[in-house]
């Protein structure tokens, strides 16, 4: 049995500067919908009834997400053309400056109506960088760390992501517990705006440290990069590929959406729980998710993507069916403990990740992943909750049944994926 290769000092620099950037700029992202009451209150007519600035408000949030395919596809054309490094620096400078001004720009009493629409534009280039930073990131360090060690590589980075958001639970937790809710009203609720922004550009400075990727540099000297459009390539030469990256990131999007962050709703609304301990909940849960992400990268670099994400797909569907059936039947305690087990099975994720990275040559991977995963994210994304809601007045617990239904797609696209890409692999 081969030694699994010990990552190098230059390995590790490089995978914690890109799960640091990574988590910043999640946060970045979600922070927003943390203060959108506060939003829709501040940059829309106080004439407006509160159900349309609210409306408003998320239809602003929503922009990001419909903008992330044009984003993904453009700096990924580019990645796969003039280097990774140059284009995971972007990303990261494209998302901290808007959420730097968000944070200091007037608000509609002092601007009018420039104040929403310099809020939608911030909202548009920030849904443009996170469409180029999470498969860049993936790209980056999959090419940077020795063969045997990408799923453990990809795990981290994709707590790193998880990281984002339970950063910006607790920055608005504290928040909320120095400041008066006037306080926060009038000024404070700027603070999370400008420290991600600041944070930001720290991590940019700290990204000039990285170097290009060995992978890129070689296709460079050997005069391999893609010839023509990369995206076009993707979409003629590797249509199976594309498939079978959307539907795992659908399965991704479902384990985030549904059981993480919409899951306080459901456990207030439905279900009674103090909204204080669902939140507690959640972010228990988005540390075992994190925890997940990490062994599945440690089993995938042994057992392979494949494998893990087959067996993974069922043991969410399980663990998703006992804790849904146990709402409203259970003690709270036992509620919580299914709960951390639901996500931690969800870190099963963290390998789609490593699937994509294995399903698309070099030359044209940063494009590959970055179609596959922003188009797949933008539309499952968009009717994850409408979905999840409309089931929900059949059932409390209808969301469960979604989970089935794209458990059972994961496990059909694993079963697939591994007959292409793994047949010949062995456990090393």
């Amino acid at each position: 049995m081969d030694a699994t290769p010990r990552l190098s000092r230059e390995d590790k620099r490089t995978l914690g500067l890109s799960s640091l950037g990574g988590a910043l700029e999640f946060y970045d992202f979600v922070i927003y919908v943390f203060y959108a009451k506060i939003i829709s209150d501040l940059f829309f007519p106080s004439t407006l009834s509160p159900f349309w600035a609210m409306l408003n408000t998320y239809g602003i949030f929503a922009a990001g997400y419909f903008f992330r395919p044009l984003g993904g596809v453009v700096m990924a054309h580019f990645g796969d053309l003039i280097g990774r490094k140059r284009l995971f620096s972007l990303s990261i400078l494209l998302m901290a400056l808007p959420t730097l001004f968000i944070g200091i720009m007037p608000t509609f009493e002092s601007i009018g109506y420039a104040a929403p629409l310099l809020l939608l534009l911030m909202r548009v280039v920030q849904g443009i960088a996170i469409g180029g930073e999470i498969p860049a990131a993936w790209t980056f360090v999959s090419e940077h760390v020795p063969e045997k060690r990408i799923g453990f590589a990809n795990g981290l980075l994709t707590a790193g992501l998880s990281l984002g958001i339970l950063l910006g639970a607790l920055m608005s937790l504290f928040i909320s517990l120095q400041f008066t809710a006037a306080e926060i009203q009038d000024w404070a609720w700027r603070i999370p705006f400008i420290v991600g922004g600041i944070f930001g550009l720290v991590a940019l400075y700290l990204r000039s440290y990285l170097h290009e990727t060995p992978v890129f540099k070689a296709m460079q000297a050997r005069k391999e990069l893609a010839k023509e459009l990369p995206v076009k390539q993707v979409l003629v030469q590797h249509r199976s590929g594309v498939v079978m990256g959307m539907f795992f990131t659908w399965f991704l999007t479902a384990c985030v959406v549904v059981l993480i962050l919409a899951m306080p709703n459901l456990l207030v609304g439905a279900f009674g729980f103090d909204r204080a301990d669902a939140f507690k909940m959640q972010s228990a849960a988005i540390v075992m998710q994190m925890i997940g992400c990490i062994v599945a990268g440690l089993l995938a670099d042994r057992f392979g993507a494949g494998r893990v994400l087959l067996f993974g797909s069922l043991l969410v569907a399980a663990i998703a069916s006992l804790f849904y059936n146990s709402l409203g039947h259970v003690e709270a305690s036992t509620i919580f403990m299914l709960y951390m087990l639901l996500g931690l099975a969800s870190g099963t994720v963290g390998m789609v990740s490593y699937s994509m990275v294995k399903m698309f040559p070099a030359q044209i991977r940063f494009s590959g992943i970055s179609f596959s995963y922003n188009v797949a994210y933008a539309i499952a994304g968009g009717i994850t909750l409408p979905l999840v809601q409309w089931l929900s007045l059949y059932s409390n617990i209808g969301a469960l049944y979604y989970i089935w239904g794209v458990c059972l797609v994961a496990f059909m696209t694993a079963w697939f994926y591994q007959q292409r890409f793994e047949r010949s692999r062995s456990p090393t």
